[in-house]
């Protein structure tokens, strides 16, 4: 495929992706972990049929080494489904999800040993404090939105009590995603030992990585089935010849194609272009999805909201030395 075609289909299938998944949460707050067991699902079905050939093609990376990398990624797709539970925007989640490179770094330094550069500790200083200013302006608004749109008590004590609990569910959503940050670092590490003996296979590994974790869903099995009902009891979109589907169900197939088209490019892009442009490419798909959601669904963003993001992207590349400063990068590699 032309890698401008590929390149097209990131920002068309990554950002449409987005918006399904906002119309999805927006209705029903809960239900991500249906979303996932269905993207899951999918995936596996695909790669059983084109990568795995119904388990005839010998996978080159054993399948015990697999299993580390699957209970990461399990975990920390719960993780983040654990956060659209608690009110956490999906803006705020996108900042604090490309805060990535911080956990990544301190794992690096405590467990692999590694030095870094003094460009990569500014980028990490710049990413924890554009994180940090978002973080405390949505805390801010998540006040202001308790005052304003709760039928609180009139008495202040009860008032207060009621605020400091919804305060206490919206940082523990940011707590999940902290957790998410972490756990994704630690399994970026696994994955990086365990490429380094088998080599880089990562049809297969997107494969694995999304079969093997579906008997854990049977966990979560009740409140998948429970989502699954107040699916069905949503709108019914007419499809023409008689035929009608609730409108979360068509939500939901719009995102698992979209999540599709959007991680399938971005493997096309990994085997056409460079390391650096594929992460300019999803660095400048991240501020897109960012803007729609923002202006799509007017997502409450204010001026100390657009500080703290402009400083995260600024962090984020100049981490993946898509940004240069003179002084600061080392002639040679040091990590």
């Amino acid at each position: 495929m032309n890698p401008a075609i590929a390149i097209a289909f990131v920002f068309i299938g990554c950002c449409c992706n987005m918006i399904f998944l906002e119309y999805l949460i927006s209705a029903f707050p809960t239900s991500g972990n249906l979303i996932t067991f269905s993207q899951f699902l999918f995936i596996s079905c695909e790669g059983l049929i084109t990568t795995s050939k119904f388990f005839t093609v010998t996978p080159k990376i054993p399948l015990r080494q697999y299993f580390g990398m699957v209970v990461y990624f399990f975990l920390v797709q719960v993780a983040n489904n654990a956060a659209y539970m608690f009110r956490v925007s999906i803006p705020l989640q996108m900042i604090f999800r490309a805060g990535s490179m911080i956990p990544s770094l301190m794992l690096g330094v405590l467990i692999l040993k590694r030095k870094y550069s003094r460009a990569k500790y500014l980028s990490v200083a710049l990413v924890t404090a554009g994180i940090a200013i978002c973080t405390i302006t949505s805390a801010q608004q998540e006040v202001k939105y308790v005052h304003e749109d709760k039928e609180l008590s009139k008495d202040p004590e009860t008032e207060a009590e009621n605020v400091f609990k919804d305060l206490v569910l919206w940082t523990l959503g940011l707590v999940m995603l902290t957790v998410a940050l972490f756990l994704t670092a630690g399994m970026g590490i696994l994955q990086e030992k365990i490429y380094g003996q088998y080599g880089k296979h990562p049809k297969e590994s997107l494969f694995y990585n999304h079969f093997l974790p579906l008997p854990g869903f049977v966990f979560l099995a009740s409140d998948i089935s429970h989502h699954v009902s107040l699916f069905n009891q949503t709108t019914p979109v007419s499809l023409g010849l008689g035929f009608s589907v609730p409108q979360m169900w068509l939500f939901l197939a719009g995102n698992i194609l979209t999540q599709y088209i959007c991680i399938r490019s971005v493997f096309i892009l990994t085997t056409e272009c460079t390391a650096l442009t594929v992460t300019l490419i999803v660095t400048l798909r991240k501020f897109v999805s960012l803007i729609l959601s923002i202006f799509y669904f007017n997502n409450p963003f204010t001026s100390l909201h657009w500080i703290g993001t402009i400083l995260t992207f600024i962090g984020v590349m100049l981490f993946t030395e898509i940004v240069h400063i003179p002084g600061l990068m080392p002639k040679k590699k040091t990590e």
